[in-house]
């Protein structure tokens, strides 16, 4: 299996790019929006990778940091989630922005990725809410900085991790600039849902 890919970046396409690792060059796979952040033809790059065969070709994909690695292999574990379809969510979403459309049940956004619709969506939400709460993934996104003090504020009034960072990724939160005002109007969101 390849766990990782290290060499130069040869070429780019939309999804995909060309890496020279010793005197082989090898196709990858990336979410779209990763492409742009890998650097100049001729730099060196760093990829976690996951290597599918798929009618008997292989086809490797790549990612730039462990997280969106991990997302992939549980994304692609649902029934009725390939792939292609693992790489068009990470493509349309970051990390943190999946994770917290997952563990809030927002088909909309899950659904804005090309070619997932509200059934598969409501099926990847179904199937992984419960696995995002894992230590694994616990901190993707909300490590530290404002958005990690409001999560551990919310967790320690007796939210749960799940609860803590779906509300403090919401657009009403993250419209507040001073961390008590964003605490504030994530309680008054728990308040009027309640």
């Amino acid at each position: 299996m390849i766990v990782g890919v290290h060499g130069t970046l040869e070429t780019t396409g939309p999804d995909w790019v060309h890496v020279r690792v010793g005197g082989v060059t090898l196709n990858v796979s990336i979410p779209a929006n990763s492409v742009s952040g890998l650097g100049a033809i001729g730099s060196q790059v760093t990829l976690h990778t996951h290597l599918r065969i798929r009618d008997d070709e292989p086809v490797l994909f790549g990612f730039t940091d462990p997280a969106s690695l991990g997302l992939f292999g549980m994304l692609t574990a649902v029934s009725g989630v390939g792939p292609r379809t693992a790489l068009a969510l990470l493509s349309s979403l970051d990390p943190s922005r999946l994770q917290t459309a997952i563990v809030s049940g927002d088909v909309a956004a899950l659904s804005s990725a090309q070619g997932v619709g509200s059934r598969t969506a409501s099926r990847i939400i179904l199937d992984l809410k419960g696995k995002l709460e894992d230590a694994e993934f616990a901190d993707v996104g909300f490590s530290e900085g404002t958005d990690g003090q409001v999560i551990a504020a919310l967790a320690a009034l007796g939210y749960s991790p799940a609860e803590a960072r779906a509300a403090a990724g919401a657009p009403a939160v993250m419209a507040e600039s001073e961390v008590d005002d964003r605490i504030r109007v994530a309680l008054q969101q728990f308040a009027t849902r309640g």
